[in-house]
Formats: structure tokens, sequence, C-alpha cells
């Protein structure tokens, strides 16, 4: 592919004119002058049309968990095309790839979790839970259990009925959202709500909120409680120990069904396979996406329990619901080698016992900074939280300009990190080593000294 200026400004033309981008201000972008070309990828690292090396510390969209440039899952993809590029898992059929990979990933699940519902995107994962989790609760005779409990702040997708199930306030602003039967309670992000109560009462309080807001709906109404392990699009929202283990009781206590979305946080990025493993947690559905393939496909994948599964197979009935590429042979091809590089390659223990703690200690170390809040992270995802006033944990007015002007400082650096509101996220390929967990937490501090100048606090 050639490169260089002329074909970079003949793309950023061509892409004004005809690209309409997901999650943008075509306006802004327009105004800017045009998209920044990615042409090659290797490792950690990106490069793009006018021959820039980048750091990517966010693994492309939280999801390439071991890293560009894999022979093997481009191998994998090749020999599936060349044996059965495509065929439907409709009318009673199936296909070797879905089949093997649906019993690997029940192997892996937290226990109970024994079938999949495959798809293409962690939304459509989301979307299928919805349909499916009514429709449980249809054939188990009571079909007035329609209410989804999710919190605010939350990622589950941007169909109609994932975005409801999220707590994006953005999102809700356009296209009459949420969908009627969705309701969102406060998360457990302590620096924002905790106010004058430790983590952990503050954990327990958070907890508490769904259990009022499942007594104000009436418990016979309730369907299911969402929530992501750690709310990653939400700014790496990391819950106090307290709060898990007392949101499950409280969905016992209530028949409510328990959803852990594990869409950013499977396989590997916490140091366990999944976070649920971290927190304890057996839930009776779990979707998964990015990570299955390492972002080189796109699947998803909706992790089922016994007890939703059993009902539907007892119960029979037509579930009138699926996709064109649901259990792709291609993507589950792809799916099942890069399970077997994250096995083999150890990536798992190694974020775990090494990768994870070390980016942990290193982020501790911005805390000092002036205008840094609070610092967090959990295996290879965390957030550092930018304010103006860390004694009052007070953000900056409006909240979001220092994070876009930081994460501007960071990208110009060479390093791709991502602001969330006022905090800067990190959430790199599990094959990060230190020496470039280094590279990205120096470059963000010198970043924060040059929006602390921008925003007038030097």
């Amino acid at each position: 592919m050639q490169t260089g200026s002329n074909s970079t400004a003949r793309w950023k033309a061509s892409d004004t004119r005809h690209h309409l981008h997901p999650f943008t201000d075509y306006k802004a972008l327009a105004e800017e002058g045009g998209s920044r070309i990615i042409t090659h990828a290797e490792g950690v690292h990106l490069t793009d049309s006018e021959g820039h090396r980048i750091l990517d510390a966010m693994a492309g969209l939280w999801c390439v968990n071991v890293g560009y440039g894999r022979r093997e899952l481009a191998q994998a993809a090749f020999d599936q095309m060349q044996e059965l590029p495509y065929y439907n898992t409709f009318f009673k059929t199936a296909t070797p790839p879905s089949i093997e990979l649906a019993e690997r990933l029940t192997a892996l699940a937290p226990e109970g979790l024994n079938h999949v519902f495959f798809g293409s995107s962690g939304s459509e994962a989301n979307d299928t839970i919805v349909r499916m989790v009514r429709h449980y609760w249809a054939l188990e005779g009571k079909p007035e259990k329609q209410v989804f409990i999710s919190r605010e702040h939350a990622y589950h997708g941007s169909t109609m009925a994932s975005a409801s199930l999220g707590g994006q306030a953005a999102m809700h602003g356009q296209g009459g959202l949420p969908l009627p039967g969705f309701e969102h309670v406060m998360p457990p992000y302590w620096f924002d709500y905790g106010d004058t109560l430790s983590p952990e009462a503050f954990g327990e309080a958070a907890a508490r909120a769904v259990e009022d807001k499942i007594l104000a709906i009436g418990p016979e109404k309730v369907a299911a409680f969402i929530g992501e392990p750690i709310q990653g699009a939400g700014g790496v929202i990391i819950p106090p120990e307290s709060y898990w283990p007392e949101v499950a009781r409280i969905c016992r206590q209530y028949d409510v069904l328990l959803i852990v979305d594990e869409v950013i946080t499977g396989f590997g990025r916490t140091g366990h396979w999944f976070a649920s493993e971290h927190y304890g947690l057996k839930p009776d559905i779990m979707p998964l996406a990015k990570g299955i393939t390492s972002g080189y496909l796109p699947l998803s994948a909706v992790m089922v329990g016994d007890r939703v599964a059993d009902t539907l197979v007892r119960e029979g009935g037509e579930f009138f619901h699926g996709f064109t590429y649901s259990g792709h042979p291609v993507c589950c091809a792809v799916a099942l080698a890069n399970l077997d590089i994250i096995k083999r390659e150890g990536l798992i223990e190694k974020v775990q016992n090494e990768t994870g703690p070390y980016l942990a200690e290193r982020l501790r170390d911005l805390s000092d900074h002036s205008i840094v809040g609070e610092v967090r992270s959990l295996g290879l995802v965390g957030a550092v939280e930018l304010c103006a006033d860390k004694a009052n944990r007070t953000h900056f007015d409006p909240v979001g300009k220092a994070g876009v002007i930081c994460r501007d400082h960071c990208i110009g650096s060479g390093v791709v990190l991502r602001a969330v509101r006022d905090a800067m996220v990190i959430s790199p390929p599990l094959i990060f080593e230190k020496a470039h967990i280094d590279e990205a937490v120096e470059t963000l501090r010198r970043s924060l000294d040059l929006t602390a100048q921008d925003m007038g606090m030097i």
C-alpha cells in the first residue's frame, strides 16, 4: 500500500466526503482536517500514513489482547476460508468451529454457564440478552418480569436495546432513549458519589441502590440486573470490594437474574480469564466480545447459565431471534486460535503477576500530580482521574475539557490513551512489557503537566 503526504491528503479528503464514523462530531472532524489514517500495526505499535509510530495503550478499542500482526490468527482465518468460508447456524445446522468454540468457552467460563449464543458484537450480544431474558420469564409463567436495571455511566452497546441498557446520558439524548422497561441506578463510583463514606461503606450503599430500585418497581416486574464488573467505557469505574457480593445477594433474594457484562473485562484483561473470577461471581448470563478474537474478526458470545437454558430447552418453542453471522465459522476458528495463544503464552498469568501490579505501581506514581484526584486499576485496565481540586474531588468545568486536552497531548506524543469525561484511561494489549508501561505513564505525566498549563492551573 502506497503511503506518504499525497496518499494521506487523498485519503483524508475521501474519508471526510464519504465516511460517517461512529461516535463522531462530523462537523468538528471536517473542520480539523479529517481523520488520522492508520495503515500498519505490529505488536503493540500502530503506524499512520505519514510514518509516525504510535504506542497503542488502548488495544484498539479494548480488544487487541494478543497484539497486532499475529500470523497464526491470519492463517486460521485463511485455512477456514479455504475449507468452509461461511454457513449459517439456522435451520438445525452447525459448523465444527462453532461447536468447538462453544465447548471451549463453557470450559473457561464460571460454573454453570454451559450454553452459548453467538453474534458479531457486544451490542448484538446484549440486544440478544434482552430478548432471551424476557422470553425466559414468559416461559416460566412470569411475563410481567420485563424490567432491566442497569447503572449510570454503563455502556452495553449502541443498538436501541443495548443503548437503553446502558446509562450514557449523551446516548439517551438522541433517538428517544432509553426505551420503556430500562431503569438505572447510581454506579459504584466512589470518586464522584462517595462523599464522606469510606470506599467499603460506599460499595454497600451503591448495592443498596439496586435493592431500592427493585423494591420501587416491584420484584415481580424486574427481569434482571446487568453490570460490567468494571465500567470500562464509563471511565474504568472499579467498584469497592464490598459492592459485587452484596449485589449478587440482592439478586438472589428477589429472584432477579444477574447479568455480568464481560465484553471488555473478559479474556485476561484483569489477570483472570474473566473478571467474575476476581469478584467471585456466578452470573446467570455473561456477554462476551472484543478479546474473544483479539479484535481480528467480529464475534460475540452470550454465555447462558443452566437455569435459563434448561427452561428454553424444556419448554420448547422457537426463539425468534438470530443473526446471519451467528457462529460464523471463520470468526470462530480465529477465536479458537486466539484462545490458544493466550493460554500458550501465559498472558493471563503475566497480567496477574507481573504487568498488572507494575501498571498499578506506575499509575500510583502519578497521584502526587496537582490535577490528579485518583488513580485506579485492576490487571491491565486503569484510569487517572483529573480534577481541579484534589481535596474536595471537584471536577473541572466543563467536565470533559481537561480530558480531551490531555488525550490530545498524549496522542501528539505518540501514545494512544482515551479520555472518558476527565478520566484518562489505559487498557493495553496483554503483551505489553514493563518498558511499554513506563513509556505510557511517562508520556501521560508530561501530558498532565501540559494540561495543567492549558487549564490555567500552573
